[in-house]
């Protein structure tokens, strides 16, 4: 199943960027992926529903990514968000300024994102969920290819570019969106629900949002200094 994952999710790419709609590039992604979530849930099996689902995150990292460098400048126009979230960042990664150095302006935010895509993911079967985090990866990959291709040190900059923080938030909405999704799946499809299992896997994702937020907080600001380094700029 995993190859099949890969294998739909740049498709999914490929059609995106040929049909060059940002809104739906998406869509397509969790076209490719929602099916094998199903499936593992269907057997009753919660965390090989996780591994699959971060298989596709993985994936969808490594496209983005490998798109943006090719070509950043269309990437910023296929990806939505994704011209606006490189320029945020390249001006961040510039001066040092910015929501990703100051813990009042992200902790709210990161607060807000997370609300929302719990409400989306129960609502949705985590299907608008899982659109919305296709989303984000994408404007994602798009600020690190983007800075691959504009740094001296391109592997280091795509290395670097996806910060510790954003990886264990990423982590933890896939659980969380894998979890929230079970119980209007298992009325609607009649997937196995293990509830003390959900328990145990929800704690650890709001541990990973937590430790998303502290280790933000500590490394950003080095973090900053480092990746202008790496860039040359």
């Amino acid at each position: 199943m995993i190859p099949g994952i890969v294998a739909a999710t740049v498709v999914s790419y490929a059609v995106g960027w040929a049909i060059h709609v940002p809104a739906l590039v998406p869509v397509f992604n969790t076209l490719a992926s929602y099916p094998f979530m199903i499936a593992a849930l269907r057997r009753g099996d919660l965390r090989l529903a996780i591994v699959r689902m971060l298989v596709w995150a993985a994936t969808m990292a490594v496209c983005a990514t490998l798109l943006a460098y090719a070509r950043p400048w269309e990437a910023g126009k296929v990806f939505v968000n994704g011209a606006q979230y490189r320029e945020e960042m390249f001006g961040w990664i510039l001066t040092g300024r910015g929501a990703e150095s100051m813990p009042s302006r992200f902790i709210p935010q990161h607060a807000v994102h997370a609300a929302v895509f719990a409400a989306v993911t129960l609502v949705s079967g985590g299907f608008g969920s899982m659109a919305m985090g296709a989303a984000l990866m994408n404007y994602m990959g798009t600020y690190v290819g983007s800075l691959a291709a504009a740094s001296r040190h391109p592997v280091l900059a795509i290395v670097l570019g996806w910060h510790p923080w954003s990886l264990i938030r990423i982590v933890s909405f896939v659980v969380i969106g894998v979890v929230l999704a079970t119980p209007l799946l298992s009325r609607v499809l009649h997937v196995s629900e293990d509830r003390d299992d959900s328990r145990r896997l929800l704690k650890w994702a709001a541990a990973g949002l937590v430790a998303d937020v502290v280790v933000k907080a500590l490394l950003a600001p080095a973090w900053q200094r480092l990746l202008l380094r790496v860039t040359g700029w």
